[in-house]
């Protein structure tokens, strides 16, 4: 913002100090270079700012599913470790206690899964929420600047149309 401020002011004291430059549009032109100038600043900042967005949500998504399946996994091998002794059971004539380990396993295996899925949203809805804060913030740093860049452009015509009436 300083250098903007800067590139302005030179602008300013250039036009008042040299009489010549007034000539022919010279502060249309210096006004447009400035305003088109801050545009490509701001435009750059906002994608710079959305890529990051994006690279923040992507590594949080990643990592939510790698929990997401790592706790699947673990609740598969609990199920299949129970189910093994379920079989065991019910060949043993222990229904019951079959039928319980059945039940026990599938419980724990939907238990884990539900808590991954949980994790795994809330990950990516922390995702969605920063890339949405650098979005909306990229947005608002690209307005600024063009805003700026178009006060510092209609400032240097109004000089121009004071000098040339």
């Amino acid at each position: 913002m300083k250098r903007a401020i800067m590139i302005g002011l030179a602008a300013i004291a250039i036009g008042s100090a040299t009489p010549a430059m007034s000539a022919g549009g010279f502060f249309d032109r210096l006004g447009d270079r400035i305003d088109t100038r801050l545009d490509a600043r701001g435009e750059r900042r906002h994608e710079l700012l959305d890529a990051r967005g994006a690279r923040v949500d992507e590594r949080l998504d990643a990592k939510g599913n790698r929990i997401d399946q790592r706790l699947d996994a673990r609740g598969d091998r609990i199920n299949d470790r129970l189910d093994n002794l379920a079989d065991k059971a019910r060949a043993q004539g222990h229904t019951k206690r079959a039928d319980r380990l059945d039940l026990k396993g599938n419980r724990i295996n939907q238990h884990l899964d539900n808590r991954g899925n949980r994790i795994n949203a809330r990950l990516d809805r922390r995702g969605d929420r920063i890339e949405n804060h650098l979005d909306h913030r990229g947005n608002h740093v690209e307005r600024r600047y063009d805003r700026f860049g178009d006060r510092i452009n209609r400032r240097l015509d109004r000089r121009d149309w004071h000098r040339h009436p």
